[in-house]
């Protein structure tokens, strides 16, 4: 690979998606020493942060009689009705406290609009909203991505679908992944990934 054209994505390593969070992943800060010893091998790397408004409308408790893990619909389709979770500002969405973050070029905020969830990396999940990460990319020159973070099956899937769809090589490191698997969601998000291109290694 040449120098530059390959990127780091590291998605939502947050303390509300490790143990003892609000949406804990399990063995979500296992994979914290396996991304910080990548770091090094890429010249461009790029942190998101889940970054929620207390109203959020992904959040169960703005909807009177709904259970977290729910699902209801909202303008831009299904939306799973989550736990709150990487509330604006809070220790909960601060990153992992061993995540090596100084050396990060980029840190991506998403989902701070109250009305629409942001899975991916690159858009909202209006699928059209960006987060403005593909240019960015673009301007370093990058052609090569690989993924690694929380969840699998949430925004790590819908990050490396739509990079994918933007003509990026996309690469998921399943070792350094953890995921929620809700309902047979990680099975699905594989053969959605795979499908779409995506290599997953480890």
């Amino acid at each position: 690979m040449q120098p530059g054209t390959h990127a780091l994505i590291v998605i939502d390593v947050q303390n509300d998606f490790c143990p003892g969070g609000k949406l804990a992943v399990t063995d979500g800060d296992r994979i914290v020493p396996r991304i910080n010893a990548l770091m090094k091998d890429f010249q461009v790397k790029v942190l998101t942060q889940d970054w929620h408004p207390a109203d959020h409308a992904s959040f169960a408790s703005q909807h009177p009689g709904a259970a977290p893990f729910g699902v209801t619909t909202m303008p831009y389709g299904e939306q799973v009705l989550w736990p709150d979770h990487c509330v604006i500002g809070t220790p909960g969405a601060a990153f992992h406290d061993d995540l090596h973050t100084d050396g990060a070029d980029m840190i991506i905020r998403k989902g701070f609009r109250s009305q629409i969830d942001s899975y991916s990396a690159f858009f909202e999940n209006d699928h059209a909203t960006p987060t403005g990460l593909d240019g960015y990319l673009r301007s370093r020159g990058v052609e090569q991505l690989m993924l690694v973070g929380l969840a699998t099956d949430f925004c790590v899937q819908y990050s490396a679908l739509d990079a994918a769809r933007l003509g990026y090589d996309v690469t998921v490191l399943e070792d350094a992944c953890r995921a929620i698997d809700l309902d047979g969601s990680l099975e699905a998000a594989r053969g959605a990934m795979v499908e779409a291109g995506v290599v997953l290694e480890g």
